[in-house]
């Protein structure tokens, strides 16, 4: 499928999340919000409860006039390194979107070299502009998501409750049970594990 030019102010927004988790991939998210579009509930995931997030992220999937969300899986984490493995799905889902923005707006101060586009990196954009939150919460909504899924064949961690995140309960499954294929060895190997 060919991409649609977008003309003039429409811009991408793009996040990620599960960065700093020590299970199940990492995702990422690019939205192009139509322009002027505001609600409420669009800001920071990390500020949403789940009811809220869920809520906002069917809204803004129907409303975007463009989205992609992409899975890193932990094979690729643990080949490139967390960071590059995040500018690689960043790239991923800039290029998967339908209508090519005439901007990407990235939360955080790394971009990945994609030719073509104009980029700016922004520290704590999910909170600076609404492209970038409606991207933290399709990012945030899908792995949870599939956390959740993936709990259902590893209970002992609880990742439906931690998101597989090194919460004390979650070390503790570690220490008792030994880790998981969905979890990062490098990760584990910091932590001692």
């Amino acid at each position: 499928m060919g991409t649609a030019f977008a003309g003039g102010d429409l811009s991408a927004g793009v996040d990620e999340a599960g960065r700093g988790a020590l299970a199940g991939p990492l995702y990422v998210a690019a939205v192009i919000l139509p322009a002027g579009f505001r609600h409420p509930l669009l800001r920071d995931s990390k500020t949403l409860n789940p009811t809220q997030r869920e809520e906002i992220a069917l809204l803004l999937q129907e409303a975007s006039v463009a989205y992609a969300i992409v899975e890193v899986p932990v094979e690729v984490i643990e080949r490139l390194n967390v960071l590059r493995a995040t500018l690689w799905g960043m790239a991923q889902a800039i290029e998967r979107l339908a209508v090519r923005p005439a901007l990407v707006r990235i939360d955080g101060p790394y971009a990945p070299p994609l030719r073509g586009y104009r980029i700016e990196t922004h520290i704590k954009g999910d909170a600076l502009y609404p492209e970038i939150a409606a991207a933290s919460i399709l990012a945030k909504t899908a792995r949870d998501a599939r956390l959740r899924e993936l709990h259902q064949h590893y209970p002992h961690y609880h990742w439906a409750q931690n998101k597989g995140y090194p919460t004390p309960q979650h070390k503790e499954a570690i220490r008792r049970h030994g880790p998981s294929p969905l979890h990062r060895p490098s990760f584990l190997r910091k932590l001692g594990f």
